[in-house]
């Protein structure tokens, strides 16, 4: 039996000592990026909900008179002053 090889002689080199050598640099980097997205989309639906509670509502723009005019025209009211 001197042809015997021990286990670790057959195994690939890159799967030698697994784990010894850290973690693949591009899972590191989409670990990253996704985090920071995930933070980013979080951050904003945390502030989105904070101001809906805490900021009063906005107020509409005030309506011109022409526009008036005619929406009254449209609803056969007539307008004042006609």
């Amino acid at each position: 039996m001197a042809d015997d090889f021990e286990f670790a002689d057959k195994v690939p080199p890159s799967f030698d000592r697994a784990g010894s050598k850290g973690f693949n640099p591009a899972l590191i980097v989409l670990l990253l990026v996704g985090g920071l997205l995930l933070t980013f989309l979080i951050g904003n639906y945390v502030l989105y909900t904070y101001a809906q509670k805490t900021l009063p509502p906005r107020k509409k723009k005030p309506v011109s008179k022409k526009k008036m005019k005619k929406e009254r025209l449209k609803q056969g009211v007539s307008a004042p002053g006609e």
